[in-house]
């Protein structure tokens, strides 16, 4: 890493404590780390091991076993006790235990960082919204390693912690950087913004996620957008021509200012026309570009939000230099990973594990996406969390939904779904016009996740016809992935 012992320590504002000879002191202060990590089991000869207080595991127990794996510093919060030098005579090991001593070391961890940040001279794209931040990312991450080395955010590594970790990884191999980043209260992405400091900042949409502190989707705009306080002045920034609160932000500086789409909106730079689905397979497109010219694609994941997604990859490619043809291959790439839309093919159903996460938005996304399945369709829907005070009806709307986009059987899980599930036993009753058609669907609700389990063990025919295709969704914490696991 181009980065020093020295500019560490000034980084984190704490006291250095030397373990070393005093004449290798400043010596020791210049010399190049070779990472930053939180996690003692992936420290490197020569690397960081910042010590961090968490809820199970106190990273302060691990100081001693850093330093025989070859940690050259510890950053700590509560001073280590005395480590015993093995013999070992590199120059590595002649400072065995020096620390810095923070009064938070998660606050440090951001500080070096930031500072680690601004050593680099890459472009860094930085990703927000309220629905589809990680499967954009993917997206321009695959377009963009059409020409370049990307570094890219790994699992759910975007918030204050992941953050700052993610752009740790960077190395000088490295060309470009895309960096999710996810928040869930005001202030918070004014913090991620003052590390990432992007180059390009992505928003996806404004929908209506973390209700609970940011209160309505205005607020939720005002939070997103604190991503422009510390990108570049000369930078650009690339909004959904199709939401309606991004529709009307305005660059606060000299950024440049681009919309992607889907041809609705005339202000769009990059959009798509000629729209063809392939059901769960996906979609075939045309894109077209500011420049003026135009690229049949072919979009391997499915729904109309991945062909917007997809503008969204072009538009930042296309400011990268990248050519019609690179950024064609690279969409034609993308592969789902797991609990994004990820489909699983089996011999008697198809899953679409979509459990990674949830809001009322995706959740009708999903609904929307199940019904390009030609088999019968099942939504196993289970509580979105930090909806606030409308949780209640958020949950009821979303499972009216389902009823009216003709789902064939709707599974509620959880306290908050009760409310999707009677939402939907009214819905499904209250057009006496198609009552025939409507008796046909079943609505189902568990109050647990251990009760459906149950269920699918012994008997999964029940509510999960054969020859069917079942959507998995839910917010993190109701850990769907135990019932994609067992399905599997």
């Amino acid at each position: 890493m181009n980065l020093t012992i020295g500019q560490i320590v000034d980084a984190c504002k704490g006291t250095l404590v030397y373990r070393g000879l005093p004449e290798q002191e400043e010596a020791f202060r210049e010399t190049l780390v070779t990472g930053v990590v939180l996690d003692s089991r992936q420290v490197t000869e020569g690397g960081v091991f910042v010590a961090t207080v968490g809820q199970r595991v106190d990273g302060h127990d691990f100081i001693s076993q850093v330093f025989h794996k070859g940690a050259l510093l510890v950053v700590c919060e509560k001073a280590p006790e005395s480590v015993q030098d093995e013999g070992a005579a590199s120059a590595m090991t002649l400072a065995l235990g020096s620390y810095v001593l923070v009064e938070d070391s998660f606050r440090a961890l951001k500080s070096i960082a930031e500072a680690y940040r601004k050593t680099l001279d890459i472009p860094i794209v930085g990703i927000t919204g309220s629905v589809g931040k990680t499967s954009t990312k993917e997206f321009i991450a695959g377009v963009l390693a059409e020409k370049y080395q990307v570094l890219k955010t790994e699992g759910n590594y975007n918030n204050e912690v992941g953050v700052p970790l993610t752009l740790l990884r960077i190395r000088p191999e490295h060309q470009v950087a895309v960096v999710e980043m996810g928040i869930s209260d005001f202030g918070e992405m004014h913090r991620l913004s003052r590390m990432v400091r992007p180059d390009i900042a992505v928003i996806t949409n404004i929908g209506q996620c973390h209700l609970e502190n940011l209160k309505t989707r205005d607020g939720i705009l005002q939070a997103k957008t604190e991503i422009f306080d510390f990108m570049s002045v000369d930078g650009y920034i690339c909004l959904n021509g199709e939401d309606d609160k991004l529709q009307g932000v305005q660059s606060p500086g000299n950024q440049q200012l681009r919309f992607f789409g889907l041809g609705e909106n005339p202000t769009e730079a990059v959009y798509a026309t000629d729209i063809v689905s392939k059901g769960l397979w996906g979609s075939r497109a045309v894109l077209h570009f500011q420049r003026g010219d135009s690229y049949e694609v072919e979009i391997p994941l499915p729904g109309m939000h991945m062909v917007t997604n997809a503008a969204a990859a072009a538009c930042v490619a296309e400011i990268l230099g990248l050519t019609g043809e690179e950024i064609r291959q690279g969409i034609s790439g993308v592969s789902a990973i797991g609990g994004r839309n990820r489909l699983i093919a089996g011999k008697c159903r198809t899953l679409i594990d979509d459990c990674y996460n949830a809001n009322p938005v995706s959740m009708k996304a999903g609904i929307d996406l199940l019904q390009m399945a030609d088999t019968h369709t099942v939504a196993l829907l289970g509580d979105m969390f930090e909806l606030g005070e409308h949780s209640d009806s958020l949950h009821a709307e979303v499972g009216a939904y389902a009823v009216a986009q003709g789902v064939n059987t709707l599974i509620c899980v959880g306290e908050n779904s009760r409310h999707m599930y009677e939402a939907a036993l009214k819905a499904r009753e209250a057009d006496h016009a198609s009552r025939e058609a409507i008796n046909e669907q079943q609505v189902i609700y568990y109050a647990t996740r251990e009760a459906l389990l149950d269920q699918l063990q012994s008997a999964p025919e029940q509510i999960l016809p054969t020859d069917s295709t079942v959507l998995i969704k839910a917010s993190h914490g109701m850990h769907f992935e135990e019932i994609v696991e067992l399905l599997r």
